[in-house]
């Protein structure tokens, strides 16, 4: 009997004030003003990664790990993978690509100097690589990186990219490994199954169902990320955002822990860099748009 494939385990760690959809409402300079709760909720997911015996990718913002360095060492020590979120959660799509490369190559240079180990991997903040800055992976492969987990192949009205290939393949001229979130095809559609607001959304027996067809159907392993502010349901309400945005927040956070706990239990789990990096590397493809299904890597 084959061994159940191995898939992806992610965190994106940022505070619960700092995500995207707060933007409008909770400036940068302002940030020092609200209760940093981060740091509990990191422990809390290493303690339960560490009940699994899971190891897992924390994407971690730089203005955070300058912040609490000792939350770095923490990840580090545990033998989990330290990768790049950026410096302080701005949009890949609101950076030049100067910008972008100061962004990127300021937070990985802390995150090194802090761990001591090196930074392979990067996540764009609220997925905002897509069709009209791909210019952005050759600048990821120019700093270093050797992956980037950024794009999303759905629609979706702040990220996404639906014609992109749903799996792991070559881009900037084969320097960089794209691992896009994992989504499963319904009636033509790709739906996100791979985390955050998604997974709190649908129930728990479909995120399980879509993961499995992934593993068992098509022979690739999930890529899974979530945030450290949803297992916090107790986490300080931000007043006056919309009720779309409050309910993409809120909704579930009481049910987050438990369904992780679950999931950690009913799959195989492991670091980005460990799942997906040292395979053989096939013919590069330069364009996610063009990255025909078949050219996969894992």
């Amino acid at each position: 009997m084959a061994s159940p494939i191995v898939n992806a385990m992610s965190v994106d760690v940022e505070d619960y004030f700092q995500v995207s959809a707060f933007e409008n409402r909770i400036s940068r300079s302002d940030w020092h003003q609200h209760e940093s709760r981060v740091r509990a909720n990191v422990e809390r997911i290493l303690d339960l990664f560490d009940q699994h015996r899971v190891k897992a990718t924390f994407f971690t913002l730089g203005c955070l790990a300058e912040q609490y360095p000792e939350m770095v060492l923490d990840i580090v020590n545990q033998g989990h993978e330290l990768a790049s979120h950026g410096w302080d959660h701005r949009r890949v799509t609101s950076l030049t690509p100067d910008e972008f490369r100061q962004d990127i190559a300021r937070s990985k240079s802390l995150l090194e100097d802090i761990s001591a180990t090196a930074v392979k991997g990067y996540r764009a903040p609220s997925y905002s690589i897509g069709e009209s800055n791909l210019w952005a992976l050759d600048v990821l492969a120019d700093e270093g990186y050797q992956y980037s987990s950024s794009i999303v192949p759905v629609k979706h009205d702040h990220y996404g990219m639906p014609g992109a290939s749903r799996f792991s393949h070559r881009v900037a001229g084969g320097r960089l490994l794209e691992i896009p979130i994992t989504t499963t095809s319904l009636m033509n559609r790709n739906i996100n199954c791979g985390g955050g607001g998604w997974f709190r959304l649908f129930p728990y027996a479909f995120s399980k169902w879509a993961l499995s067809k992934v593993n068992t159907q098509e022979e690739q392993p999930c890529i899974f990320y979530f945030h450290p502010w949803e297992i916090d349901p107790a986490q300080p309400v931000i007043d006056n955002v919309s009720a779309r945005t409050r309910f993409r927040h809120y909704l579930n956070l009481n049910r987050m822990y438990g369904r992780l706990d679950s999931l950690l239990n009913d799959f195989e789990w492991g670091r980005m860099d460990e799942v997906f990096l040292g395979a053989s590397v096939l013919e590069p493809t330069t364009d996610p748009l063009l990255a025909p299904k078949t050219e996969v890597i894992y």
